[in-house]
């Protein structure tokens, strides 16, 4: 047995179990209140060094799949809620079953969620969500077909890339150049995938295709399978990719003979991916059922690296068991997350281990076993992809959660078709009635030391006691994990903040105690306004937590759209080219209120802010686009008491005070009646 740091993490858990909430712990009765009547969390916000990741040229600057990146590495470096009067609002779902449950976004910031078998771009903060463009392919395409919205992404053109249930993949024109969102998609690209592959290989292939990616030079690779592959059923897959000349091609309305721009690697007969591809510069990453892979595009799929693991196989609950479900896949339940040096997944052996490859030579450089304190009997399979986050300084945290119990029993049928990503197919029905008491419990951070030697592996904490199904995601910018769990004391789902360091809880906020409001057993998603945590729920509603930290204090009746509320890292080097001197202190916050009053008051609410009051300087954007210093007596800073401080502390929640003049030198709105303003903190 391993040694933890489990104490902190227990007390946090009996801290939560009482009906009493810790200190730093916010329930949301408490903030559901009018600005200065209810209490705000004390979290600290502990900064980490932004993740390390090469952007793809081909795919969008933004949360561009359901796992933030082509790294798959579920974390962000924008700005998430750190319990400033914190409050959960809603979008409600008035067309589909269910809200929405896979959310990417292109680089405008527009959302994309599934919506009649396609996709659409949806205002997510309306109270009622609307549809502001779509594609659906019963109504467009007179297909009977579904788009796979789990493994579609945005490419750099904002252009949606699609794998369908038919074998297909698709490109969707989703808005024009001005980024204006088209009120029907336009279809600029449709391959079918698995015609060309069979085509290349000269046989029949048994599996549908499940997830597609662009590498760094834009060939657009592909991988057949399903969320559970038997090696003994002996189906035949393949993974290959669609070369970016052809695909360049395609797109400028020329006649393309996919004869020569297919690329196909033949697989064993019974393996094949159960989850997404990555990619990075050394190119396409590919986990199987059974072996791992580094492909490259070479006028064919060049190998570089062929890595096997063990698996004990798919997981079921047993005649006994508390659970009734179990995992998804027949191997590691994990896509593969990256980073520039290493490629990080879970095995399936009995007790699961956490792997390191080294990237250039596919060799096991680390393993460690994880989630392995539970109860003799207890199960563990890691379904949903790992946190990796990279600080660039020769440490990789890899945070892992335990899914098992929330997987449908019938995927191990015959005839099932696991590659179909629906509600019902996927998911253990017990589980959707009853919640989190039906899946097994287990949240461990593990680090990956690079040291003289090589790499080793050491745990940092463990918590025996939470039970996830909720894909994390962690913020480079405040230095926290959030979640989406059910109190099992209680029966309440809530929202939960983890303190990146310790895992101990440090924040959570009541939803409901329905069994419906379970999080669908998929992401957090944080898009870039730095103020909301989207989740779905398995209801109509899809929440997201949102923190009030701006308000007027001339006039406390009324509430600042939070949906119209920014908060954003800047850069030094951003600050400084726009025309800061000195240091950026805090984060830019960037803010729209209608229907002011000739001169408007706004106060911002700002933590993790340091230094002497009197060397502080606000800067605000004018409408040619430089920073400017605000005068002095147009802005001050203070406690929430009122009071002025003389130095200013970290852990200390504090007022900026700025009064802006409607048309004035600091409003960018245009229009009349409503400002917006853009102002950051120099020191």
């Amino acid at each position: 047995m391993k040694k933890r740091a489990l104490i902190l993490a227990m007390i946090t858990f009996i801290a939560a179990a009482t009906s009493e909430p810790s200190i730093n712990m916010v329930r949301a009765e408490e903030t559901q209140t009018e600005e200065n009547t209810g209490l705000t969390s004390e979290l600290p916000i502990k900064t980490l060094t932004q993740s390390v990741i090469d952007e793809n040229p081909y795919m969008a600057a933004s949360d561009s799949n359901i796992h933030h990146d082509c790294y798959n590495t579920d974390s962000t470096d924008e700005v998430l809620p750190v319990g400033i009067y914190s409050e959960i609002n809603v979008s409600y779902e008035k067309t589909n079953a269910n809200a929405s449950p896979a959310i990417f976004f292109d680089s405008y910031g527009h959302a994309v969620v599934p919506l009649l078998g396609g996709l659409a771009i949806r205002d997510i903060n309306a109270e009622e969500t609307q549809t502001l463009g779509y594609f659906s392919p019963k109504q467009h395409d007179n297909g009977e077909y579904l788009i796979q919205s789990s493994y579609s992404f945005v490419d750099e053109s904002n252009r949606l890339v699609c794998p369908t249930n038919n074998n297909h993949v698709l490109m969707l024109k989703a808005t024009d150049e001005d980024g204006n969102v088209l009120p029907e998609f336009e279809k600029v690209l449709d391959i079918d995938i698995k015609a060309a592959a069979e085509a290349a290989l000269g046989k029949t292939l048994d599996q549908n295709l499940l997830a597609v990616v662009f590498d760094y030079e834009g060939n657009l690779w592909f991988a057949t399978g399903g969320f559970r592959i038997y090696p003994d059923r002996k189906q035949q897959g393949a993974m290959g990719y669609i070369s970016r000349t052809a695909i360049d091609a395609i797109l400028n309305g020329e006649e393309t003979d996919l004869s020569d721009a297919v690329f196909v690697y033949e697989l064993a007969p019974g393996e094949g991916a159960e989850n997404g591809i990555a990619a990075s510069k050394d190119g396409a990453v590919i986990l199987t059922n059974q072996n791992c892979y580094l492909l490259q595009a070479d006028n064919g799929v060049k190998k570089i690296w062929e890595t096997p693991y063990e698996s004990a196989g798919a997981k079921e609950s047993k005649e006994g068991d508390e659970t009734t479900g179990g995992g998804l896949a027949w191997g590691s339940g994990c896509s593969p997350s990256l980073t520039k040096d290493l490629v990080m997944f879970t095995d399936n052996q009995e007790t699961v281990n956490l792997l390191a490859l080294d990237m250039k030579t596919g060799e096991v450089v680390a393993n460690l076993p994880v989630i392995d304190e539970l109860p003799e009997g207890s199960q563990v399979a890691v379904e949903n992809s790992a946190i990796v986050y990279d600080n660039g300084a020769g440490t990789v945290s890899t945070i892992v959660c335990n899914w098992f119990g929330a997987g449908s029993a019938n995927l191990g049928k015959e005839d099932s078709d696991s590659s179909i990503q629906s509600y019902t197919n996927i998911y253990d029905e017990n589980w959707l009635k009853q919640g989190n008491k039906m899946i097994t419990p287990g949240v461990e951070r593990v680090d990956t030391i690079k040291t003289e030697d090589g790499y080793e592996m050491k745990s940092i904490w463990c918590r025996s006691d939470l039970s996830d199904t909720s894909m994390m995601k962690l913020s480079t910018a405040t230095g926290y994990i959030y979640g989406y769990v059910q109190n099992l004391e209680t029966g309440m789902w809530q929202y939960i903040i983890l303190d990146f360091e310790t895992g101990e809880t440090v924040f959570s906020m009541d939803v409901a105690s329905k069994p419906m409001y379970n999080n669908m057993a998929i992401g957090m998603y944080a898009g870039n306004s730095g103020n909301s945590l989207y989740c779905p729920t398995g209801y109509l509603e899809l929440l997201r937590l949102q923190d009030r930290f701006v308000y007027l204090p001339e006039m406390p009746y009324r509430k600042v759209d939070l949906d119209q509320a920014m908060r954003n890292v800047l850069s030094q080097e951003k600050f400084a080219a726009d025309g800061g001197l000195g240091d950026v202190e805090g984060w830019l916050n960037t803010i729209t209120i209608e229907n002011v009053h000739p001169n408007t008051t706004v106060a911002i609410r700002m933590k993790g802010i340091s230094g002497e009051t009197g060397s502080l300087k606000l800067y605000a954007y004018g409408t040619d686009g430089t920073l400017k210093e605000v005068p002095a007596e147009k802005w001050h800073i203070q406690t929430e008491d009122g009071e002025t401080p003389d130095t200013l502390s970290e852990d200390v929640l504090y007022e900026v005070h700025m009064t802006v003049e409607d048309g004035g030198d600091f409003d960018l709105s245009e229009t009349e009646k409503e400002i917006k303003i853009s102002a950051v903190l120099g020191i």
